[in-house]
């Protein structure tokens, strides 16, 4: 049996907040309340720990994209002489890099 809903929670918003809120919740055919349950159910908050790993995997990705443009940039360059071991090669160590990142904390598991 579902707990009850005896608690009540006030929001100050303004007249075109409430107004667009109140037009969403009848499209969406339920309740203004179901509404703001549905989306604070789906809000994720950040410990300052979690925001710090993503900043971190943010910079890692940002190194392994800019390996992805040097190669790129090698291959296109070099068409004629590129040689398939040379680029696999680089390609292993962005894949490497790639599970480093995989292997960071999930911010949004660590804010639950």
């Amino acid at each position: 049996m579902p707990e009850r809903r005896t608690a009540v929670v006030t929001a100050r918003v303004s007249a075109a907040e409430s107004a667009d809120w109140r037009a969403k919740a009848k499209a969406a055919g339920v309740p203004l309340s179901a509404l703001i349950r549905r989306a604070m159910a789906r809000t994720r908050t950040w410990t300052a720990r979690a925001a710090e790993v993503e900043r971190e995997r943010t910079r890692q990705v940002s190194r392994v994209g800019n390996n992805l443009n040097q190669i790129a940039k090698w291959a296109n360059t070099h068409k004629g002489a590129a040689e398939a071991v040379e680029v696999l090669t680089r390609l292993v160590a962005i894949e490497r890099a790639l599970g480093a990142l995989a292997r960071f904390e999930n911010p949004e598991r660590d804010a639950r």
